[in-house]
This record gives C-alpha cells, structure tokens and sequence, in this order.
C-alpha cells in the first residue's frame, strides 16, 4: 500500500512538472526546454509580400490564449486574412486585428475557439544589459515551411541605443531604444520573430530589415518587450485598429478628399496605408496644417488603417459638419479639426 502511494505521488509530481513546464518559462532550464517552450510559442505567417516579388512570409509569437498574435507590420499583411502556421503543422488562417503605426507592429487573431494556446505573456520587467546571452526564434528565410522547428540564432546584446535607420526611402518612425544584438537576426522572413534570455523569458521582438543611418550598414535589433506589449494593449483595447465601424445611416451629401483638401498615395495594394501625397492650396488641410506624408490614423473618430478606411470613413461624414482628423507626423500626433469644403 505504502509503495503504491509513493509510485502515484511520483506519477502525479512528473505530470505536475509537465504541466508546468508548458505553461511556464523553464528557469534557468537545459536548452532542450528553452527551445521547446519558446518553439511552441513562435508561428510562421504567410500572406501577400507586395511588389517587387518582396518575400511573403514572416515571423510572429503568441501572445495570448486565444490565439493573438504579435508580429511587425508589413506587406506581408496587406491583405484581409493570412495563413498562420503552428508548431505543430496546423494552418490556420487569422485575421488582423489592428496595427501600430508608430512601432510598426501589428496584432493578428486565429480563427480559433481554442483557450489554452501556449503564450508569452508580455507584461514581465525583463533585465536587459551589454553582454547578455540570448537566443533568437525566427521563420529565417523560410527554412520552416511546415511542423519543422523556427530557426534558433544564439548571441549577445551589444549595446542598448537608440534606432536611426531606414530603408531606402523609409525612415523608420520609432526612435526610442532597441536592442543591438550580435547575431545575424534581421534578414528575410525573421521579422516578428521573438527574442527570449536563457530562461525563455521574452525580451522583444525581432525588427524589420533596416539599415544604420549613421553607418549604412544592416542592423540587427529588437524591440524591447514592453514597447511590444504597450503597443499590443492598445490595439486590443481598441485605441489602435484596422477597420472603421459601420454607420447606421450615411449621410445624403458626404464628406470627399477634395472638400477636405487631401490627396492620399494611391492605392496599389489591398492594405495601402493612408498616407498624405498632397495638400490643396487654400484648403481646409492646407489651413489647418497637414502636410504630405503625414499618416492618417483617425477620421471623424473612426480607425483608419488603410486607404479604403478613409473612403469608408468619409462616406459616413457629412460634408456640412466638422471632422476631426488625427494624422501621425514622424512620432508625433498631430489633432485637427477641418470643416469641408461644400
């Protein structure tokens, strides 16, 4: 009796320690459990790629149960819906869900009544310092295509400074602080990707491909984790989206760009972000101060993350009342209240 008491108390340590190990960072763990608890956490995003055959596919991590996903906003994304891959091989597809247009970092969502998806939770105080190891998860230029694990890069933070790069026209709008990493983490298909300590705690996320302004040369650099989860909140909250809500009634004399004294950078995709081309002359955008390349986050209160938002949202404005616009202006939000055109 006492022996099979010691044997069920054994049995119900060992699944203890399972149970917890999937939920819960192995501290100070072998290798073998970072890289299973941080693997079953990292996904495989495939979707448009944009022009000029640009890859379509990136990285991303759970950051929820119900299957939230924090990955970089991209060409990648510019379509309704994109396929996601799990660590186990199962595709999924998900939707977007909102994006920050500052951080450049976007939520998606699985189609998925799932509740108990293995996640990282974003809300830790992780200590970053020069010198620290740490181990990089990516779908780097697509190795993964199926159930195969991401790739694992292992380096060092080199140093903490501020981002000042760009990519070819693109200057990138965050400025804040990154992390320099010593290990060759920025190339295709890696950004989204997580960046996580020996213990498999989350220290950011794996940034865009993007050059030194100061040096030329490409950059390897992560988000910081509570960037990612700053921006992840907001979108979540609903303080950042995608998609305007639907209007009751429409307006019989709506709102147009030319009343408002805008032209927006056509739409060549299907998720082209609503930035400024041009500013009428003697136009109430003109008065009011918009200028071009100024972004387009907000119009008449309504979430605008791309062209065909603005088009919805104006055709829920009427054109004799007015509307307050709120555009990103480098890392700034600029307020404007505009009174169109009739």
């Amino acid at each position: 009796m006492t022996k099979s008491l010691t044997v069920l108390a054994t049995l119900l340590f060992l699944a203890s320690c399972v149970f917890a190990s999937a939920q819960e960072p192995p501290e100070r763990g072998t290798f073998a459990d970072v890289n299973r608890y941080a693997q079953q956490r990292s996904v495989k995003i495939y979707g448009a790629g944009g022009l000029k055959q640009l890859e379509a596919y990136q990285s991303g991590f759970l950051v929820s149960a119900e299957g939230h996903i924090a990955t970089v906003a991209s060409l990648v994304l510019d379509q309704d819906r994109v396929t996601v891959l799990l660590s186990t091989g199962q595709r999924l597809e998900a939707r977007v869900v909102g994006i920050d247009p500052l951080m450049d970092i976007a939520v998606l969502k699985l189609d998925t009544d799932e509740t108990d998806l293995p996640h990282f939770e974003l809300h830790g105080s992780p200590m970053v310092f020069e010198g620290m190891q740490v181990l990089a998860f990516s779908n780097l230029y697509n190795v993964a295509t199926g159930d195969e694990p991401v790739s694992v890069l292992h380096g060092v933070v080199s140093v903490v400074a501020p981002l000042e790069a760009r990519r070819g026209a693109f200057s990138t709008r965050y400025r804040g602080e990154v992390y320099i990493v010593d290990a060759a983490t920025n190339n295709p298909g890696a950004p989204g990707g997580v960046l996580v300590d020996l213990g498999g705690q989350p220290l950011g996320m794996l940034g865009k491909e993007l050059k030194s302004e100061l040096t030329g040369t490409w950059l390897n650099y992560v988000l910081p984790l509570d960037k990612v989860a700053g921006s992840v909140d907001r979108v979540l909250s609903g303080e950042l989206g995608t998609a305007p809500g639907a209007g009751s009634e429409l307006p019989e004399s709506p709102a147009t760009f030319a009343a408002l004294g805008i032209r927006l950078v056509p739409s060549v995709v299907q998720r082209t972000p609503p930035y400024i081309d041009a500013v009428l002359s003697g136009s109430p955008a003109a008065s009011a101060g918009l200028m071009p390349d100024d972004l387009v986050i907000s119009l008449g209160g309504i979430r605008t993350g791309t062209y065909r938002d603005v088009e919805t949202a104006l055709a829920q404005t009427p054109i004799d009342q007015p509307v307050r616009v709120t555009v990103l202006r480098g890392n700034l939000l600029v307020d404007v209240e505009l009174l169109p055109m009739p």
